[in-house]
């Protein structure tokens, strides 16, 4: 796989039009993007299929959790996107039903295990019993048992859940911060040689690129970090 299928830009921007700004500014050095909540509620899903369109792989970043005729009916929608890669919580129902929809499809399906901003705290405070890196595994474990394209995690817990689902599946690693760089909201981070050291297939970076002086710079500079690993 090429190195620059490995990166995903986060277009974690308020309109389409910064988001085409950074795609257009960063040209051919990057191929995969990553598009959430913000952009997607302003005009971003639209956006995606123009990406797809274009020959950009895209890596919609939903965390689908509903009911499981809900979840089956959003993800047979969304492989007619074009999509490459789309998260889901990683809850074992709604797991099955979404692999189910996509069967033969081409899209990879990614269980979000622990958010990268969440910590021991934050999850006893949401009720849950377990620590997050005894969490990630036991979702990690769930999802290779439904049939999932994948995993995201922080890369702190990516050589574990490497061990777990094995070398083909594919370990997504928000949270990816070069040396130097602020963690911003994030609270387990690692840079881009130690997340890919430590498992981890697809690095996402999003404020070091677009929030950068000049992104395509700062993307070439990761990318040629990540290629001395690879």
């Amino acid at each position: 796989m090429a190195v620059k299928n490995r990166l995903i830009v986060g277009l974690d921007l308020p309109t389409v039009g910064e988001a085409e700004a950074i795609v257009s500014t960063l040209g051919n050095a990057v191929g995969f993007y990553k598009i959430g909540y913000q952009l997607a509620f302003a005009g971003g899903l639209e956006f995606a299929r123009d990406l797809a369109r274009d020959g950009k792989q895209v890596f919609l970043d939903m965390k689908l959790l509903d009911i499981d005729n809900t979840v089956a009916s959003a993800v047979e929608n969304i492989v007619k996107m074009g999509m490459t890669m789309l998260t889901l919580h990683a809850y074992p129902k709604a797991m099955k039903a979404a692999v189910s929809a996509a069967e033969g499809s081409g899209l990879c399906l990614l269980g979000v295990t622990v958010l990268t901003s969440m910590d021991e705290q934050d999850l006893l405070d949401a009720g849950y019993e377990y620590d997050p890196h005894t969490l990630v595994l036991r979702r990690a474990e769930q999802a290779l048992a439904a049939g999932m394209g994948g995993i995201v995690c922080s890369a702190e817990e990516a050589s574990a859940v490497r061990r777990i689902i094995g070398p083909d599946l594919a370990v997504v690693t928000p949270g990816i911060r070069p040396a130097g760089a602020e963690k911003g909201d994030q609270k387990r981070v690692m840079t881009p040689s130690e997340a890919l050291r430590s498992g981890s297939s697809h690095l996402v970076v999003a404020r070091p690129i677009v929030k950068a002086a000049d992104p395509k710079q700062a993307a070439l500079d990761i990318l040629a970090e990540m290629a001395e690993v690879l």
